[in-house]
């Protein structure tokens, strides 16, 4: 047993589509979650920023939260940086996002299917979907879509509005037509938070969303390390956020409406934290 919480981070609200799927199915798990939303979107930014930014987010969930194992609910992150968090962090387990759902590809999709992603435009130039679900299911065509807009508008709670569906049909229009897609991957944990207008406007597309598949996976990582908690409600959630906008609090009560969930909200600055010492050559 151990109740030490498991951490979470994103760029923004995004990640938080994770945690009512982990719960549901461990729900004496203890959850701390980080959004970045100071500097959201990461999707555009160049990867040696977003390695800089998912090591601090890293180093304070890992080293001042006490975490048990640490979920990139990010997959802008877990494309461009996993690697090397799990070699800054060997002693905590360091999951991503995008290899469970690839791995629902492989196993759910026809051999003839044809699949589309659409994410960041760090995730989709990337190629970390293609190149994970070609180790499983090879025969499988993929194709990338780039959605840079589709971030910041969530950001802002534009969901339920022409402006979002304008903003999808712009890049999924073609994009489904012209590559006959059966299959769409949403490779950005926001993108669930349009589920809803994608099936609307694309009826019989299968939707696969990586912020389902996650949970299992993490279920998996917590029976490796023997690392079940029986916390749970009693303890209650953190959530930290860089900037604390209304839309951000408002998408919080948005995604936990229903689920009883006890949570705390709170504002911080990484800055206030000790910065890890790195070992420099001759020191």
């Amino acid at each position: 047993m151990d109740n030490r919480p498991i951490g979470f981070f994103d760029s923004g609200l995004g990640g938080l589509t994770c945690i009512p799927h982990l719960l549901r199915g461990f729900p004496r798990e203890r959850v701390v979650y980080f959004g970045d939303t100071a500097r959201t979107p990461y999707g555009s930014k160049a990867p040696s920023t977003i390695l800089k930014f998912a090591m601090e987010i890293a180093d304070f969930l890992i080293e001042s939260q006490n975490i048990k194992l640490l979920a990139i609910a990010c997959n802008t992150v877990s494309a461009t940086a996993l690697e090397e968090l799990r070699k800054r962090h060997p002693g905590v387990p360091v999951l991503g996002i995008i290899k469970p759902a690839a791995r629902a590809v492989a196993a759910g999709c026809p051999a003839s299917g044809r699949i589309g992603v659409i994410g960041t435009k760090a995730t989709i130039s990337s190629g970390a979907y293609e190149d994970e679900i070609a180790e499983s299911a090879p025969g499988l065509k993929v194709f990338g879509r780039a959605c840079p807009a589709l971030v910041p508008l969530i950001e802002e709670g534009i969901i339920q509005n022409k402006i979002m569906d304008l903003a999808i049909e712009y890049y999924l229009g073609s994009f489904l037509k012209t590559n006959a897609l059966d299959t769409l991957i949403l490779g950005c944990t926001h993108y669930p938070l349009i589920r809803a207008n994608i099936e609307r406007l694309y009826p019989g597309l299968s939707i696969i969303d990586p912020s389902v598949e996650f949970a299992p996976a993490i279920g998996e990582a917590l029976e490796r390390i023997d690392g079940g908690g029986d916390s749970g409600d009693e303890s209650g959630h953190i959530i930290y956020a860089s900037d604390l906008s209304e839309n951000f609090v408002n998408m919080i009560d948005n995604i936990f409406t229903g689920t009883g969930l006890p949570v705390t909200l709170e504002l911080i600055d990484l800055e206030s934290f000790p910065k890890r010492k790195e070992a420099r050559n001759g020191t």
